[in-house]
C-alpha cells in the first residue's frame, strides 16, 4: 500500500509468508516428520517470497490489488496436504493465519502513516515487531491449548460450524484490504480497526465454545467410565462372595469326605473309592472359574461381564491370547472391554432373537493388539460419520472406545454384517 522499492516488497513478503507459514506449522499436527516438514516449508517459502517478489517488480498494479488475496488458495492448499488433519481444520487455521497477516499488515501500513509521514522502514519495522509478537504468543500461550483441544474441536465442529468461523475472519481480514478503506483517514483507521476486532473477538469465543462442549462431552466419558469401573468392581465383589460360599461348603463338607474316605479304605473297597474320588474331581472342575487370559485385568473384566451374559442365556465364546503384562493401562482396559462387553450384551437384548451369542476375540502380534466382538444384532442401527448410534441417547460407550483407543494411535471400526453387530479395535503398543 505504501509502495516502496524491490527489496522493500521482499522484506514484507518474507515477514507475510514467514507469519502465515509458521503460525500454521505451530497450530498443526503435520503428516511428516518434524524434519522433512521443516524443510518442505522452508522450501515453499522461498518459492513464495521468490515469486510475489518479482510479481511486485513485473506488474506493481495487480499485486497491489490481489497479491494479499491470493495468499489464502496457494499457501492454503500447500499447508492442507502438509496436515494430517481434517480438511475443514485445516481451512480454519488458514483463515487464522491470514487474519494475523490483515493485522500485521494493518498495523505496520497506518502506523507508518499516523506518525511517520508514510516511512517505508517504519512500515517494515512494525510489521516484524507483530511478527515476533505473534509468533511468540502463539508458541508460548497458543499452541498448547490448541494443540490439547484439537480432539474436541474435531469431535465438536464440523464442516458448517467451521465454513461459519471461516467467513466471519475473512469477512474482518478482507475489510483491511477493501479499495474505500485504502485511502488514509482517522475514519478509515477505526473502522478498520473495529471490523479486525470484532472479527478476532467473535472467533476467539467461539473457539473457546467448542473446546468447553468438547471438555463437558469428555469428563461425561470420563464419569461413565467410572461408572462402569465400579459396576465391574461390584460384579467382581459378587464373584469373591460366591467363591467364599463354595469354599465354606467345601470346607464343611471336607468332614464327611474325610469320614466316608476312611469308610472305604478300612472296608478295602478300593474300587468304590476311585470311582468316588474321580466324581469328586469332576465336581471340583465345575465349581473353579476357568481363566481366558493370563492378564489379569483383561480375565476379571471378561470373566465379569461373560457371567452376566449367561445369566441372561446369551452365548458366550472368548479366544485371548495376550501376554501377562502389556503397557496399556488398566483403565484402558476397562473402557474399551466393558464398553464393548455391554453395548453387546444390549445388542443382543434388543435383537429379541431366540440363539443370541457374543464371540469375543483378541490376539497379540508383535508391537499390536486386535480385538473383535461379534454379538447379535436387530440390524436396525443408525451410523453416523461411522460411528453407531443410541436410540436411547447418550452413546458414550463407543466415545469411550475411541478415546481409549487413540491413546494408543490405534483404531476403531464399527459395522453390521449378516445380523451381527462387529466391533473391530487396533492398539498400538509403545
Amino acid at each position: 500500500m505504501l509502495g516502496g522499492s524491490f527489496w522493500v516488497a521482499f522484506l514484507r513478503n518474507t515477514i507475510s509468508t514467514v507469519l502465515m507459514l509458521a503460525f500454521f506449522l505451530m497450530m498443526d499436527r503435520p503428516r511428516f516428520c518434524i524434519k522433512k516438514t521443516v524443510w518442505y516449508y522452508t522450501i515453499f517459502g522461498i518459492f513464495m517470497i521468490t515469486v510475489y517478489s518479482v510479481w511486485y517488480l513485473a506488474a506493481n498494479s495487480s499485486f497491489v490489488r490481489f497479491a494479499a488475496l491470493s495468499t489464502i488458495p496457494v499457501i492454503g492448499v500447500f499447508c492442507s496436504i502438509m496436515s494430517r488433519e481434517v480438511v475443514y481444520l485445516s481451512l480454519y487455521k488458514i483463515a487464522l493465519a491470514f487474519y494475523l497477516f490483515s493485522v500485521c499488515t494493518f498495523c505496520g501500513v497506518d502506523a507508518a502513516r499516523w506518525w511517520f509521514e508514510g516511512n517505508l522502514w517504519v512500515d517494515v519495522f512494525v510489521r516484524f515487531v507483530c511478527l515476533v509478537l505473534i509468533l511468540v504468543f502463539t508458541w508460548f500461550k497458543l499452541r498448547r491449548q490448541f494443540l490439547n483441544s484439537v480432539d474436541f474441536l474435531l469431535q465438536e465442529m464440523d464442516l458448517f460450524s467451521v465454513a461459519t468461523l471461516f467467513v466471519s475472519v475473512m469477512l474482518g481480514a478482507i475489510m483491511a484490504y477493501w479499495p474505500n478503506l485504502q485511502g488514509f483517514s482517522v475514519f478509515n483507521m477505526v473502522r478498520a480497526f473495529l471490523f479486525l476486532f470484532m472479527s478476532g473477538t467473535l472467533q476467539y469465543a467461539i473457539l473457546h465454545l467448542y473446546i468447553h462442549l468438547g471438555q463437558e462431552h469428555y469428563y461425561q466419558a470420563e464419569k461413565e467410565l467410572l461408572e462402569v469401573n465400579k459396576q465391574l468392581l461390584y460384579q467382581q465383589m459378587d464373584l469373591m462372595k460366591e467363591s467364599e460360599m463354595d469354599a465354606a461348603r467345601i470346607r464343611h463338607d471336607v468332614r464327611h469326605h474325610t469320614l466316608l474316605i476312611r469308610e472305604y479304605v478300612q472296608k478295602g473297597e478300593y474300587d468304590q473309592l476311585l470311582a468316588y474320588l474321580t466324581q469328586y474331581d469332576e465336581d471340583v472342575e465345575k465349581w473353579k472359574v476357568k481363566d481366558v487370559s493370563r492378564n489379569r485385568a483383561v480375565n476379571s473384566i471378561l470373566t465379569a461381564y461373560a457371567k452376566k451374559a449367561r445369566g441372561q442365556n446369551i452365548q458366550v465364546t472368548m479366544k485371548v491370547k495376550l501376554a501377562e503384562n502389556l503397557p496399556i493401562r488398566d483403565t484402558d482396559w476397562i473402557a474399551i472391554l466393558a464398553n464393548m462387553f455391554e453395548n453387546a450384551i444390549h445388542g443382543c437384548a434388543a435383537s429379541e432373537r431366540e440363539q443370541q451369542k457374543i464371540d469375543i476375540y483378541i490376539a497379540q502380534k508383535k508391537n499390536k493388539v486386535m480385538i473383535q466382538c461379534r454379538n447379535t444384532s436387530s440390524g436396525e442401527i443408525v451410523f453416523r460419520k461411522g460411528l453407531p448410534q443410541s436410540d436411547k441417547g447418550g452413546g458414550m460407550g463407543v466415545f469411550s472406545i475411541i478415546k481409549a483407543a487413540s491413546r494408543y494411535e490405534g483404531e476403531t471400526d464399527f459395522s453390521v454384517q449378516d445380523g451381527m453387530f462387529i466391533t473391530r479395535i487396533l492398539l498400538n503398543l509403545i
